[in-house]
């Protein structure tokens, strides 16, 4: 299969392809298989369409120009919010005011739905939303992230100092879930001297990522005594990330959208050898079983408990970030995400 003579046009997440999801996603495989293509105008003819999660869904799921094929990375879960769900009927109605959507398409599920069953091939990155595509699309692959634009260092001394260091990487608009562990970063105060380190966006806007300036310091202020912000950069990510003890990824396993999510962030703390603690969503646990690891937690004191015990224990924790490690580098290296690409495009070609 030669894709080097078609042309293919992406819908971006960003004009620069730096958005983790161009460039840890299709940007990256196509840049490591030498393909040449542009930001996708509907009104012109492709002989490929590759859709992110930015795509205005109310015009590519009609395109039909010159038998284009289109591949839609769809890698969030929202076919797993319930149907009767008010902000999930409000959304289509949301990305029409704020000119995400042409055409206004006011069950965002329908046009989701829609979208599935006029591509080609769907992505996604869960079993769960494969199972949830399917009914849709019979051309269904599971494809991750590749991390190597940010994967710069591995963790290889596992001692702790006076303080205790715990690091988080992520969206900002993400960092919200940290509210529910407040109660137990006090609990662990009262024995140990922690830090928690946020590598993320300073700000961020709510209401479709345009409106109401947040400040990324007022969601997180107040979760323990030492709460430390760095600017997200992909050249400092690692040596902050690699310089902590301990990650953690706490999620709010009530909300059908965050609990749906990959193991990404997961795989991403693990290529560094750092050891993690997440909550127990169905993509954490599976890595981790694979992994041979115990590290997730349903409630506070479970969290409480994980926690503890990996402050205490510098064994526990480079037995932790060595296995996780050997899972990422091994089974989910770079060279496997690229042919998986391969053959998404080898499925419709």
């Amino acid at each position: 299969m030669d894709l080097t003579n078609l042309s293919i046009g992406y819908v971006a997440l960003s004009q620069n392809y730096e958005q983790p999801g161009d460039k840890r996603r299709f940007v990256h495989y196509a840049r490591s298989r030498n393909l040449t293509f542009e930001i996708a105008d509907p009104s012109k003819r492709y002989d490929l369409v590759i859709l992110s999660q930015s795509a205005d869904l109310s015009v590519w799921c009609d395109y039909d120009l010159g038998g284009a094929k289109v591949v839609y990375d769809f890698i969030d879960s929202y076919l797993a919010i319930p149907t009767n769900e008010i902000k999930g009927r409000l959304r289509g109605l949301a990305k029409f005011i704020t000119g995400k959507s042409k055409y206004l398409r006011l069950n965002q599920r329908i046009a989701i739905e829609s979208m599935c069953l006029r591509s080609d091939a769907v992505i996604c990155s869960t079993e769960e939303q494969a199972k949830d595509i399917s009914p849709f699309c019979n051309n269904v692959h599971q494809v991750l992230d590749v991390h190597s634009s940010v994967h710069k260092r591995t963790k290889n001394d596992y001692k702790s100092g006076k303080v205790f260091n715990i690091v988080w990487e992520g969206m900002a608009d993400n960092a919200y879930q940290f509210n529910f562990l407040k109660s137990v970063f006090a609990e662990l105060e009262k024995r140990h001297e922690i830090a928690l380190h946020f590598v993320t966006d300073l700000s961020y806007k709510r209401y479709g990522g345009r409106y109401g300036k947040t400040y990324t310091r007022d969601v997180v202020k107040g979760l323990c005594k030492r709460v430390y912000i760095y600017e997200w950069n992909e050249f400092m990510c690692s040596e902050i990330i690699c310089s902590s003890d301990l990650a953690i990824i706490p999620v709010d396993l009530m909300n059908p959208l965050v609990r749906g999510k990959p193991e990404n962030k997961l795989l991403l703390f693990w290529r560094m050898g750092v050891p993690v603690i997440t909550s127990a969503t169905p993509s954490y646990e599976r890595a981790m079983k694979e992994a041979g690891l115990d590290m997730t937690c349903r409630n506070k004191i479970e969290w409480i408990e994980m926690l503890d015990k990996y402050i205490m224990s510098q064994e526990s924790r480079q037995v932790a970030g060595i296995a996780g490690g050997k899972i990422a580098n091994e089974n989910y290296s770079e060279d496997k995400t690229l042919r998986q690409w391969d053959e998404v495009f080898q499925s419709i070609f």
